[in-house]
């Protein structure tokens, strides 16, 4: 099996509102959309975010899905350019509807990253790192002690 991922899909308990949040709230643009089903937005290079029901991913994957304390621990990152843009990107965040998990702060590695809770409480850490770049293909690399 090829180390790939190309979609992320996220039960959500409102389709509508998980759409407006990341739409109209975050900016991001739907690539396709099944009305009052589904939304698939490209999130990156060979990369889709869905927005799907958790009762249809429940019915799908064949299992019950938690939330809170009940859900895997999981996060979902966004690497950025600048540190002004972890601190942009949490505003704006914060302005369409999630809660805030963790401010921006420094990290010992020398980074800043903070974190926020979309409407369903899946959490995203918008972090930058001064020592990881991608190349034209996506692939990523580290400079060294990172």
């Amino acid at each position: 099996m090829e180390a790939r991922i190309t979609a992320i899909t996220l039960g959500v308990r409102d389709r509508a509102a998980s759409r407006r949040f990341y739409v109209d709230g975050l900016g991001w643009a739907p690539t396709a959309e099944v009305e009052g089903d589904v939304v698939f937005i490209q999130a990156g290079h060979g990369l889709l975010l869905c927005l799907w029901s958790v009762d249809d991913l429940a019915a799908d994957a064949g299992e019950e899905i938690g939330f809170g304390h009940n859900a895997p621990p999981i996060s979902l990152g966004q690497n950025v350019a600048s540190v002004d843009e972890v601190y942009r990107i949490l505003d704006a965040a914060v302005a369409a509807g999630a809660d805030m998990v963790a401010p921006a702060r420094k990290q010992p590695w020398g980074g800043v990253s903070g974190y926020f809770a979309d409407p369903d409480g899946f959490r995203w850490e918008i972090v930058y790192n001064p020592g990881l770049t991608f190349d034209e293909a996506g692939n990523a690399s580290f400079s060294e002690g990172v």
